[in-house]
């Protein structure tokens, strides 16, 4: 089950995904929150930025319900973040819940792979000497 998908450009809530994910049939709930470091490829990084197709929003919702279906009894909570965000704060969050850890664990692990390969979000990367580049396009 899926009880919140979105793509938004307010900051994340890791605990508010945590508390919408569990439940009391659920004795593990997994969650993941991947921050903006400081650096990439070797290079200082100063700051990032996310932009999104529009449909980005009904993809994210697409691929939770394909992990839910994928992953019997497990609830879902995932977000991500477009805009300009700083190092240190969260791009993307999910928590899964499930009966079991190793079934929150993997339907954890396949949801964020999933939302990094087919939600249409694309990162722009900012360096100390004023120089950016996009990753993943």
């Amino acid at each position: 089950m899926v009880v919140h998908a979105e793509v938004t450009e307010r900051s994340l809530d890791l605990d508010r995904l945590v508390a919408a994910a569990g439940s009391d049939r659920c004795g593990a709930v997994v969650s993941f929150s991947g921050v903006i470091r400081n650096h990439d490829g070797g290079r200082a990084v100063d700051r990032l930025s996310y932009s999104a197709h529009p449909q980005a929003g009904a993809v994210i919702v697409e691929v939770a319900a394909g992990i839910a279906a994928a992953h019997d009894g497990v609830r879902i909570a995932v977000a991500h973040r477009v805009g300009d965000l700083r190092i240190g704060e969260a791009a993307l969050v999910a928590a899964v819940a499930a009966a079991h850890r190793a079934e929150a664990f993997a339907a954890c692990a396949d949801l964020i792979e999933t939302v990094k390969a087919r939600v249409p979000i694309w990162k722009q990367q900012y360096f100390p000497d004023g120089t950016n580049e996009w990753v993943g396009l």
